[in-house]
């Protein structure tokens, strides 16, 4: 049978299609769940230095064949994502890639830190979420002093363990291949494109008010397949050798090969596994493997970045 193996910088991973943060990431059972369906990788909801409550129900609105949400970054702060980090890794293989957000670099520093020292195989920055941006200012993916910042600070602070670091990036910028430039030269070993899309809104039509709490949320799904496609076609096109791990709309195989022909070395999977449960990682890697068959191909790498051919 051909290979399904894939590398994003110096993690390898035995599939390319990996848990996308946000979806069944805050428990280890729910992890392992997902890596025993045969994820190449699995990331941890967002998790930040102290507890967030996030924003009140309704924050999250199935949207034809998606999701628009405001969850608001919820979660139970680092030192029970640390345990999580910890349990998950005592019994599983499958690589976990942390992923942790701050107000400051400090604070980015300090996450990625305490997510290599619990034993994280890498550490994503989400420097991107757009549902905050009323608590955050400007998200440090839309400015490329801030996100140089902090992906020093969190390149620095990785240094001793040697910990892969992501920078997952955003559409709300002028140049996502601009972006993508400031990370590599700051030692990212891999990019994540993209986040979710917007802010957006859905308004009842019988009240005339915003459905969601916070009024505003991230779009996710299938509407936003072809932002995520030209984000990662953008930034294979702006720095060829930074690997990219795509995520945005993908739940078939032809969404697949389109982030593949783009450039993206692997394909995390989120909105879809709402729909489909972890069994999606499985029949996405079968159905891979029928194709690299049908085309006589050992790997992936062939299907990769043929779009700039």
């Amino acid at each position: 049978m051909p290979s399904l193996a894939t590398t994003l910088g110096p993690l390898r991973l035995p599939s390319p299609f990996v848990l996308a943060s946000g979806i069944l990431g805050t428990y280890e059972a729910s992890l392992l769940r997902v890596a025993a369906a045969g994820a190449g990788a699995v990331t941890t909801k967002s998790c930040s230095l102290a507890p967030r409550a996030g924003h009140p129900t309704p924050c999250v609105l199935p949207w034809r064949g998606g999701f628009i949400n405001a969850v608001g970054l919820s979660n139970p702060g680092v030192a029970e994502e640390a345990k999580v980090v910890r349990a998950f890794k005592a019994s599983c293989r499958t690589p976990l890639i942390a992923s942790v957000f701050g107000a400051t670099p400090e604070e980015f520093a300090q996450l990625a830190a305490a997510m290599a020292d619990a034993g994280a195989d890498a550490v994503e920055l989400n420097v991107s979420c757009p549902n905050v941006q009323s608590e955050f200012g400007t998200p440090f993916a839309a400015d490329a002093a801030a996100l140089k910042r902090v992906t020093a600070a969190a390149k620095k602070a990785l240094a001793h363990s040697g910990t892969p670091l992501a920078v997952k990036l955003s559409l709300q910028c002028a140049s996502i291949g601009e972006m993508a430039r400031v990370v590599e030269g700051e030692g990212a070993d891999w990019v994540v494109a993209i986040n979710t899309v917007g802010p957006g809104m859905v308004i009842d039509p019988e009240t005339g008010r915003p459905v969601l709490s916070n009024k505003r949320g991230g779009v996710s799904g299938t509407a936003i397949l072809p932002l995520a496609v030209r984000a990662v076609y953008d930034i294979r096109e702006a720095c060829p050798h930074l690997p990219i791990l795509a995520t945005g709309g993908a739940s078939r195989l032809e969404d697949v090969l389109q982030h593949f022909a783009a450039g993206a070395g692997a394909v995390a999977i989120g909105s879809a596994v709402a729909d489909e449960g972890p069994a999606i990682f499985t029949r996405l890697a079968k159905e891979l493997e029928e194709e690299l068959s049908r085309r006589g191909l050992g790997n992936i790498a062939p299907l990769v970045g043929r779009a700039h051919a």
